[in-house]
């Protein structure tokens, strides 16, 4: 019998466990996510609808008065530009479901079972890349019937959807911390819009930074999401490619870099941020 702190006895639920047994918890938590999605109908229609919408809208209505860089398709050059802001987006699908949680006592509940204390953090992250994978073969599908296609054969396309859902595992942490944050669901959108709309208006999504002014191409070059939005369409042999600067010439290490740097930075402070509720 193990020496605890309560009665000479250690908890049941605070009782020592490895990798595996956090890993096995996380991935309960990671059904548990899912079939919230799956009960959720209104939900995936809103996030599923609006990339099509992008892709429609800007695709058709104003792609004949786009331009693109040394030519080609615009309808190619837009879709991984969509690829990348839907997975900016999910972030705040996951702020939400986080703060749901929060404000319904979820996470006490949690915390009184016996089951590991990173269960939680690690399911949310991992059902976020499991709906990033099916935002990905919905848009897929999509681009597919608007004429987009890949050029450069399987094992690049593959790369390119690994950068995305890196990119979408990195905003993941970013709607975790928001969500603990901001407990009230209600308030999440207020938040969560004003960060991710600056991020995609000055980027390479709907236009490529060479044709914008001479002070605002260099932020969108170096902005995380135009890293993501430069890669994969080299990856997928779309136009659009072009630019002349160290973080052009450097796309695809930037999209692996900038999430990467992101993960550090706020994976810790979410999890520190879901320790301090739990303490």
């Amino acid at each position: 019998m193990s020496v605890g702190l309560v009665g000479g006895v250690r908890p049941r639920g605070a009782a020592r466990r490895g990798p595996g047994v956090a890993l096995s918890h996380g991935l309960v938590m990671t059904r548990r996510n899912m079939a919230q999605l799956a009960r959720s109908p209104e939900e995936i229609t809103i996030y599923f609808s609006l990339p099509i919408l992008f892709v429609l809208v800007f695709g058709y209505v104003f792609g004949s008065g786009m331009r693109v860089p040394g030519g080609g398709d615009y309808r190619e050059f837009l879709l991984p530009g969509v690829f990348a802001m839907t997975m900016l987006y999910g972030m705040g699908a996951t702020a939400t479901s986080v703060a749901f949680d929060s404000s319904r006592g979820v996470v006490d509940r949690f915390r009184s079972m016996p089951m590991a204390r990173s269960a939680l953090l690690v399911g949310r992250c991992l059902a976020d890349l499991l709906r990033g994978v099916l935002e990905m073969a919905v848009l897929v599908v999509c681009g597919l019937l608007v004429g987009w296609e890949w050029h450069r054969g399987p094992g690049y396309a593959l790369l390119a959807v690994g950068l995305v859902l890196l990119l979408r595992m990195a905003m993941s942490w970013i709607g975790i911390l928001l969500g603990l944050l901001l407990p009230n669901p209600d308030t999440v959108g207020t938040i969560v819009f004003p960060l991710a709309f600056p991020l995609t208006a000055l980027s390479s999504v709907f236009v490529a930074p060479e044709l914008m002014p001479g002070w605002l191409g260099p932020v969108a070059e170096w902005n995380p999401l135009s890293a993501t939005v430069a890669a994969i369409r080299e990856l997928f042999g779309n136009p659009g490619l072009g630019g002349e600067s160290w973080a052009a010439e450097h796309a695809t290490l930037l999209a692996v870099a900038w999430p990467v740097a992101l993960v550090a930075v706020f994976a810790p402070l979410a999890v520190r941020r879901y320790q301090g509720l739990t303490d």
